[in-house]
């Protein structure tokens, strides 16, 4: 479709806005403590609405309805767990990321292991950032070609650029303060569709509540050979259950808010520890409710579609299509000129909040976990300042260079790869930060060990995924929890390990729970 001149006004401003914040914030920043942490002058409302901007990302707009369009609500279960790991993070986790000058979610990884596992894990994050990045820039690339009359290449060129000229010009303010806005856009374009689809059904909100209980569409079930049916709560490595995607949902989130730089940088740039605290508090309480949105989005498309049928509709419930191709599809058809670019904005948004994380958030690591610690010591600021945009730019151009690969490439299977690949790297994070927060074991030696047993253990999983190992080497549980029983798995041979080795006796004051109040 061709956009009204309207919709191209609303995302000229919008576009415009992004790029003149990035342009202001970028005279503030005269060292890499401004560009990375903002001074550490940020109040916790404003990093808290950061972070929910950047949790929430494309997966929220577009595959969130999608599954509630159509399935129910089992998307949202891991979610309800976010409350439970904020309160763990905001009292074990977060006085070690505020001690001293921190700046990355890898220096206590030194203090306490050593500087390889630092590295590592510094790493680790950097390649899954990258891969990640081009993932998200790829599939916001679908929805605008789907939306405009640009290809998806194009579209990739457009949304990346004014995304990588924001983020490298003004640094963390800029990040920060534009994941507030796109929050906000976000949220308004969501509410925008739920009040076309409310006014368009004769019986409004309430007709759409009445249909969506009467058939299930608001319960924990999953889609079984074309039926609704209701999840188990057992306890159960066999088979997918609410139970157990409880604990995914706890172990994805202590992860979020240990090991992910994205999060812990924010931690880092508030001006004190009761504002980060506060931080997370005001993220999980307005994460919720929205998440619970777009899924309430996405049956109020059915009913609507149950009402109003289309073609395309139906070749989604019949899974000949995505389901993620139904938001899109509803905004190109039913929106009025005007808001279909309001909508694309929050589209936009969605994906944004994300990007500009992820970008800084590699820039930061770079320079501090690796340059500065290992390749170049003791230069001016302003020479890692410089390399901090360097490093940026790079990241920038290597996300849109992967997102135009993804175009032209079998794109199952390059994600299949990609997913293989962070697993293998990434995979017992909250293992190793668990054992460093929560006991006094573990040593780099032991930590390596940990390593290499849970690589082994991912590789298994992923070969007995593609059947390429004999039916009796094929693991016994459900491939869902592969991430779950990885970081038990690092946390056990760490332990255990630590316990054979022969250790020389090592300060960890100030590293454990257990002496948390004590200088280092």
């Amino acid at each position: 479709m061709k956009l009204h001149l309207l919709d191209i006004t609303v995302l000229l401003l919008y576009f415009a806005a992004l790029f003149c914040m990035g342009l202001y914030f970028s005279k503030r920043n005269v060292d890499t403590e401004r560009y990375f942490l903002g001074g550490r002058s940020f109040k916790g409302w404003v990093v808290g609405l950061s972070l929910v901007g950047t949790s929430i990302s494309s997966i929220t707009f577009l595959a969130y309805p999608g599954d509630a369009f159509k399935t129910a609500w089992l998307r949202y279960i891991p979610n309800l767990m976010l409350p439970i790991a904020v309160l763990i993070a905001a009292y074990v986790f977060l006085p070690f990321f505020r001690k001293g000058q921190t700046v990355t979610a890898y220096q206590y990884l030194e203090h306490r292991f050593g500087p390889s596992v630092r590295v590592y894990a510094a790493t680790a994050f950097i390649i899954a950032q990258l891969v990640r990045v081009s993932m998200i820039l790829y599939l916001i690339s679908l929805v605008l070609q789907e939306i405009t009359d640009f290809d998806a290449t194009t579209c990739i060129l457009i949304s990346g650029t004014i995304v990588a000229v924001y983020t490298i010009l003004g640094g963390i303010e800029a990040v920060i303060w534009t994941d507030v806005i796109q929050t906000i856009v976000l949220l308004l374009g969501g509410i925008v569709c739920v009040g076309i689809i409310a006014s368009e059904i004769p019986g409004g909100l309430s007709q759409i509540l009445a249909v969506a209980s009467d058939q299930d569409k608001l319960s924990f079930a999953e889609m079984v050979d074309g039926t609704l049916r209701p999840v188990s709560w057992d306890l159960s490595f066999g088979s997918k259950t609410a139970t157990m995607m409880l604990f995914i949902g706890l172990t994805n989130w202590l992860t979020e808010y240990s090991s992910n730089q994205n999060t812990v940088q924010r931690f880092c740039a508030t001006e004190s520890e009761s504002e980060a605290r506060k931080a997370m508090f005001i993220c999980a309480a307005c994460s919720l409710p929205i998440w619970a949105f777009f899924m309430f989005l996405g049956t109020a498309l059915y009913v609507f579609f149950q009402l109003f049928p289309a073609t395309q509709a139906a070749e989604i419930l019949a899974g000949t299509r995505k389901a993620e191709e139904i938001l899109p599809f509803f905004i190109t058809h039913y929106l009025p000129a005007g808001l279909i670019g309001l909508v694309i904005a929050a589209a936009l948004a969605a994906a944004m909040s994300s990007l500009d994380s992820s970008i800084n958030a590699i820039s930061t690591v770079s320079i501090v976990d690796i340059y500065r610690r290992h390749l170049a010591k003791d230069k001016s600021e302003q020479h890692y300042l410089r390399t901090a945009w360097i490093v940026a730019t790079s990241s920038a151009v290597i996300m849109m260079a992967g997102a135009i690969y993804l175009i032209h490439a079998d794109t199952k299977t390059l994600q299949d790869t990609a997913t293989i690949l962070v697993s293998l790297l990434g995979g017992g994070l909250l293992g190793i930060y668990a054992i460093g927060f929560l006991t006094d074991k573990g040593d780099a030696r032991s930590v390596w060990l940990g390593i290499a047993g849970t690589m082994l253990f991912t590789a298994w999983t992923v070969l007995s995924s593609n059947q390429l190992v004999p039916a009796f080497l094929s693991v016994p549980f459900d491939l869902y929890y592969t991430g779950l029983m990885g970081n038990f798995l690092m946390f056990f041979l760490i332990y255990a390990t630590s316990v054979l080795l022969v250790t020389s006796d090592r300060n960890l004051r100030g590293l454990t729970i257990w002496n948390s109040s004590d200088e280092q």
